[in-house]
């Protein structure tokens, strides 16, 4: 007997989500990878988005890329009978949003009991009883690469400089930081800045020359729940704004829950964490003082 099933392995900073054997299938408690038998004439991609749904309760997203495992048992147990079983197990990376709802099994009477969240040192020592898969799959499995630019503005008003804070989609959360985001394919930089500074703040602003090439690599989760291993290059604008309206957040929903002229007299503030990047642009800014 022959049986191809797709999983993903979900990891989110130093969990991954994975799915209790039903006590059908062991009186022990072990676990295993989100995922199921691939049915007739189903894409495995559709497949373990929908086991993961049935599993977990949440709604995935899996790459296109993949990983086969297999596994063979000349005397299994299927189908209340002895059998020659030939497993294959295609392995996605996948991933759910950062805010979704704590993973409960929708599937009665299914080959899983329970979902839940895990630590991966846990299950890497043993401390988590899970299926060979689990160390097979997280054994191949890295950090999705990234590389993004993106374009931000210093707008500096006497002792003031504006500033937006990380909401809890994106990368250090609470944090403050720098109006700006990624540059569009095929957008001109400085027409990303004043687009970005207008979402994240409502404000107008006028970009000049650049001040600072900013590079951030780090790996963490992604604002849609992705694992990844990001790299960043950041340039940094020196911009005016004229209206004197207080800043407002457009973008509902995003990596940004705050904007705010922040005194610079309260840098160094445990209130006002503030990213690198805004100290390199402010001493750049010193550097080449500029209008």
């Amino acid at each position: 007997m022959q049986r191809v099933a797709a999983y993903a392995v979900v990891v989110r900073e130093d969990q991954i989500l994975l799915s209790r054997l039903a006590p059908r299938l062991t009186t022990k408690e072990l676990w295993t990878l989100p995922g199921g038998g691939v049915e007739h004439g189903e894409d495995p991609r559709a497949a373990v988005v929908r086991e993961m749904h049935e599993e977990t309760g949440l709604a995935a997203t899996v790459g296109r890329q993949a990983r086969v495992f297999t596994a063979h048992q000349a005397d299994a147990w299927r189908g209340g009978q002895r059998t020659d079983m030939h497993s294959l197990r295609i392995v996605y990376d996948g991933w759910v949003p950062p805010d979704a709802p704590p993973p409960r099994t929708l599937e009665v009477g299914g080959s899983t009991s329970e979902a839940a969240w895990k630590p991966l040192t846990a299950v890497l020592d043993g401390s988590v009883p899970t299926v060979g898969l689990v160390t097979e799959a997280l054994a191949e499995h890295g950090a999705t690469r990234r590389q993004r630019v993106s374009a931000y503005a210093l707008v500096v008003r006497e002792e003031w400089v504006l500033l937006t804070r990380n909401s809890g989609l994106g990368p250090h959360p609470g944090h403050w930081t720098l109006p700006g985001g990624g540059v569009e394919h095929g957008e001109d930089p400085r027409v990303a800045v004043v687009r970005e500074v207008a979402e994240e703040t409502g404000l107008v602003c006028v970009a000049g020359e650049v001040l600072e090439v900013a590079s951030s690599h780090f790996e963490g989760t992604a604002p849609s729940g992705r694992h990844e291993d990001f790299h960043s290059v950041g340039l940094v604008f020196a911009a005016v704004v004229h209206d004197t309206a207080a800043p407002r957040v457009v973008e509902r929903g995003g990596t940004t829950d705050r904007a705010a002229w922040v005194p610079l007299a309260r840098f160094g503030d445990p209130a006002y964490p503030v990213r690198d990047v805004v100290s390199r642009a402010l001493a750049a800014r010193q550097r080449r003082p500029l209008p």
